[in-house]
């Protein structure tokens, strides 16, 4: 296993690509930032309905290992931490666009619906 936790060595680009992404919250964390460009913490954890904070703050991390955001951190009190996209992750989440759209096309074809972003971040949490 490499140091930063990663298994590789890799079978091919898309192997490489789904170890970066796997995990149930790190597309939508892609995709929140790529909405609002930058949030805190509590921003995102709103944002993904379900999410506890132990998972949420380990994706962050591997996150920023991979160089898909940066964490800043303000000298206030309380301490103000901010979540962006690098280039690397808008990159990332250009790649992810069509797959986006096949799954949208999917819940169409399955007759289901998709949940407005401001629903979902009202859903209760488990």
């Amino acid at each position: 296993m490499a140091a930063n936790g990663r298994r590789g060595p890799y079978i091919c680009g898309i192997d490489a690509a789904l170890d970066v992404v796997s995990g149930k919250w790190k597309g939508l964390i892609l995709w929140e930032l790529e909405e609002h460009r930058v949030r805190r913490f509590a921003e995102l954890r709103r944002a993904l309905p379900g999410v506890s904070e132990k998972m949420l703050t380990q994706h962050l991390r591997e996150m920023e290992a991979d160089d898909l955001v940066v964490r800043t951190v303000y000298a206030e009190v309380p301490p103000r931490v901010e979540y962006t996209l690098t280039a690397h992750g808008r990159a990332l989440n250009e790649a992810l666009g069509p797959l986006g759209a096949w799954g949208s096309d999917r819940i169409r074809r399955e007759g289901r619906e998709l949940v407005d972003h401001a629903d979902a971040a009202a859903m209760p949490r488990p």
